[in-house]
């Protein structure tokens, strides 16, 4: 755990350093949309192999409202794929929807009273591929889960680009819609539970720079500490995004996703996305 904690905290920080331009009253509004692909075909291929097909599709989009002392930050990103091999059919190798909202009024220099709301869930049912290959037993559903998460805190904003907000008072909202995944006690809701309430405390960072020419890393780190049971286990998600532009619809993408939640799965969950494919911002 403190080798994935330092490591976390090494990635998203990085380039702490970096100059940002005082923000301007008004909306300020930006968005990427990727679509990636990977293809492989053989044909009497001594070395073996099997014809596969990937996609993935993501929607990044942020509108930051700036109006004399008060901030208000709002992130969406949607991002869903799929892989058909010969041997297991067509799976899913992605599936988010997450929508972040902070608010800031200035208390002082840097430093805002906030209040945040961020929400997540899935479009889609996912499986246990590799024990269900028939996809008949959903290990999860969109709605099961969700999680919802709120409270009031101090924000610590330098640009829309670099923030770090902290929240003692967090409420936590996990839901488990799906009756047969709550009757199993799923995601840590009791047995027969469609909710799961949790108070603690909270983390959040963000960061976002160009590190070389038309190469962007950005870095988002969430910290959870629930007061009511364990607060000694502390929820972690690392989020890092590397966008390397080849012109101005193409690019190479790679995205890295650590998450370590023991009411979820007491180990270390990790993806990786990587691919080069059509790029449009907006």
């Amino acid at each position: 755990m403190k080798k994935l904690l330092t490591f976390v905290f090494a990635m998203g920080f990085m380039t702490v350093f970096a100059q940002e331009e005082a923000p301007k009253d008004g909306w300020k509004r930006s968005g990427n949309f990727s679509l990636m692909f990977n293809q492989s075909s053989f044909s009497n291929w001594v070395a073996g192999g099997e014809n596969a097909l990937a996609g993935n599709a993501l929607v990044n989009y942020n509108a930051n409202l700036v109006k004399g002392d008060w901030n208000w930050d709002n992130k969406l990103v949607m991002a869903y794929g799929i892989a058909n091999s010969e041997s297991k059919g067509t799976i899913k190798t992605d599936d988010r929807l997450e929508i972040n909202s902070l608010a800031g009024k200035k208390a002082s220099g840097n430093w805002y009273y906030s209040m945040f709301a961020n929400f997540m869930t899935q479009f889609t049912n996912g499986y246990d591929y590799a024990n269900d290959p028939e996809q008949e037993n959903p290990i999860s559903r969109a709605g099961s889960p969700a999680y919802l998460s709120f409270g009031p805190g101090m924000l610590w904003k330098k640009s829309d680009n670099f923030k770090v907000n902290l929240s003692p008072a967090t409420g936590k909202m996990t839901f488990v819609l799906d009756q047969v995944l709550a009757d199993a006690g799923a995601f840590g809701v009791e047995p027969g539970e469609n909710i799961r309430m949790e108070l603690g405390f909270y983390a959040g960072a963000y960061h976002k720079a160009d590190i070389m020419k038309n190469v962007t890393l950005e870095n988002t780190l969430t910290l959870y500490s629930n007061y009511l049971d364990n607060p000694q286990n502390v929820d972690i998600s690392h989020q890092l995004s590397v966008v390397m532009k080849v012109n101005k619809y193409i690019s190479a993408n790679l995205g890295l996703h650590t998450i370590y939640d023991d009411n979820m799965l007491q180990e270390v969950q990790f993806k990786e996305v990587f691919g080069v494919g059509f790029n449009y911002a907006f």
